[in-house]
């Protein structure tokens, strides 16, 4: 999984720079002359300089606060997303603007209303591995409220499950052999096909999809992955639409209903539950 790198930082699709010329080692940005290695363009059309765009648009707070209460996936409005940030409505316009320019932001019209989601799966991994890198920071001591509690148990990461219910899911569907991992990307075997139907899941269709089928996202509270890709989104959806899985008001973390666990137990096998319970 790639991700964008649009934007650089004056925020927009305004160029900052002149695209580099493919195997050119020279990269001018804002009138000051730069070299990089000539073999940068080897690897990547994609330059330090709109790399370091990207990350100049999370250095911001408020705009960071708004990234983050996008990742339940859910769409907000304009105050909404102000509120969250703790900024005014016409500021947080001039910050809407800029992650909507950088293709961080997508904005959905309603009505008479414009709501905002994250545009791709990729800006919700970036957050998420920008908050793993976030917590290894040293940082005052502080104890977790309940709501910590309850996002470390289980939580959505954009369209799929995380925290321990998340992790706990893709490690029983390994120890099971549903799953075989080839670094990032996650196979799904015939044995694990019939394990994920029992969960509401068919994943063949899935696999016409250009969205990567199942692959490993690194879960910033348990510090191993849980699954990404189109697999985990129908996990969630279905899992939901069963009410298996509650989502709670104003908060990324979900409730696991006993019959949920039951339902994923079934489904996993006691794997799952010896894992579940050890989390």
């Amino acid at each position: 999984m790639t991700w964008s790198a649009h934007g650089p930082c004056t925020g927009g699709h305004e160029q900052l720079v002149n695209r580099p010329w493919i195997g050119s080692a020279r990269i001018e940005a804002c009138g000051q002359k730069m070299r990089y290695a000539g073999a940068m363009d080897r690897f990547s059309d994609i330059t330090p300089v709109e790399i370091a765009g990207t990350a100049a648009l999370l250095s911001d707070v408020a705009r960071a606060a708004m990234l983050c209460a996008l990742l339940d996936g859910r769409a907000r409005t304009a105050g909404e997303l102000a509120f969250a940030a703790g900024v005014t409505p016409q500021t947080a316009s001039s910050h809407l603007g800029r992650l909507v320019d950088a293709g961080l932001i997508a904005v959905v019209p309603q009505g008479r209303h414009r709501y905002h989601r994250l545009a791709t799966p990729e800006a919700a991994h970036m957050i998420e591995v920008m908050s793993v890198l976030a917590t290894v920071q040293p940082r005052r001591p502080r104890v977790p409220g309940p709501r910590d509690a309850a996002m470390r148990e289980a939580r959505t990461c954009y369209d799929h499950l995380a925290g321990r219910f998340g992790v706990a899911i893709a490690d029983a569907l390994r120890v099971a052999g549903g799953t075989i991992v080839h670094d990032r990307d996650v196979e799904i075997t015939p044995d694990g096909e019939r394990r994920l139907a029992c969960l509401g899941v068919d994943v063949q269709p899935l696999r016409q999809e250009r969205r990567p089928l199942c692959r490993h996202c690194l879960d910033w509270s348990e510090r191993r992955p849980h699954l990404a890709g189109s697999v985990a989104t129908q996990i969630l959806r279905a899992a939901v639409a069963s009410g298996w899985i509650e989502r709670l008001k104003d908060s990324r973390a979900v409730h696991v209903t006993p019959e949920g666990r039951r339902a994923f137990a079934a489904a996993l096998g006691s794997n799952f539950e010896q894992l579940d319970a050890a989390a």
